[in-house]
């Protein structure tokens, strides 16, 4: 039985639906372990092999790319109790555009009845540089770049949004990684770099830990609430690297200074350096009570690594 303020919640898990805007690498984790416990799972992608693949696994797509309306929207979203939204600002349009769902979708999803739980996929990129200090939910936002000031306007719309009566609940997602996208790979594939920047630090959550946030999230829903969603363990990015490079046995690369390895960087690549923090997780084990499967990244690589992922 769920609580949701006070009403309460006795669907059983057929009459549950979890629509996902943009069922990428994070959102698929927990629309996969809400599936195999009995829900009906639905959602966008981009394109129509992608819409194969999720069809395949019993995951109906309909395909969404930002720029247009999806097609038929009160028919894709009916009987939907639960909503994530993971696209990022600026899909399908210039970064201004910003959070294409509100652009399209707002007034639709204002008027669904049913619904239940909201969850918007946000990043801590939202705090901006801390020379290495702690934030917690309740820091300042001061994002340095424009990836960071969309995602500030985008939590903002939908926080305005939950105001008209969603319970919208907003999740700072720190560096994600997961089989297939871990510093592991990064060494097989032969392009790990130790890039040494003085005091730089990362904070990063394993994806099989934001699905089990955010399906606590569901079950103590808090409509307004904002979520840090991290590890235990706030790194440098070189420790990292090598840690990975002892548990395959290969030899570390050289370290590089950072000044020197910056114009050779992507701009996204350029913009987590030039952030440093250490975030806070506490509300989501003092609130949600979640108690994290990989508290760092040590745990976590080890794991995917017994697992030969």
């Amino acid at each position: 039985m769920y609580t949701w303020g006070m009403r309460q919640y006795n669907g059983a898990p057929a009459s549950r639906r979890l629509f996902v805007f943009g069922l990428g690498y994070s959102a698929l984790a927990l629309a996969r372990r809400l599936r195999a416990k009995g829900w009906r799972v639905a959602g966008t992608c981009r394109t129509e092999a992608r819409r194969a693949a999720l069809a395949a696994e019993g995951i109906a797509a309909f395909l969404f790319d930002g720029v247009q309306p999806l097609p038929d929207v009160a028919a894709a979203l009916a009987g939907t109790t639960h909503l994530l939204q993971s696209i990022p600002p600026g899909i399908g349009v210039d970064r201004d555009g910003g959070d294409p769902v509100l652009r399209h979708h707002a007034g639709d999803l204002a008027g669904l009845k049913g619904l239940r739980w909201v969850g918007y996929l946000s990043t801590t990129g939202v705090y901006g540089d801390r020379g290495g200090d702690w934030v917690d939910e309740k820091a300042g936002l001061h994002p340095g770049g424009p990836r960071g000031r969309a995602r500030v306007v985008a939590e903002q719309g939908w926080l305005d949004l939950g105001r008209l009566g969603l319970a919208v609940h907003v999740f700072r997602l720190a560096g994600i990684y997961g089989p297939g996208r871990s510093a592991l790979d990064t060494v097989r594939e032969g392009r790990a770099r130790r890039v040494v920047k003085p005091g730089q630090v990362f904070s990063r959550i394993h994806v099989d830990d934001i699905a089990s946030i955010l399906e606590a999230s569901i079950g103590r829903p808090n409509p307004g609430a904002v979520y840090n969603v991290c590890d235990d363990d706030a790194a440098p990015p070189q420790d990292v690297i090598a840690y990975a490079c002892a548990l395959l046995g290969v030899a570390a690369p050289p370290e590089i200074p950072y000044a020197e390895a910056a114009s050779s960087m992507s701009e996204m690549a350029r913009s987590f350096y030039a952030d440093s923090k250490r975030v806070a997780n506490h509300r989501i084990k003092t609130e949600l009570g979640v108690k994290l499967a990989y508290p760092d990244y040590r745990v976590g690589l080890r794991a995917l690594l017994d697992a030969g992922a």
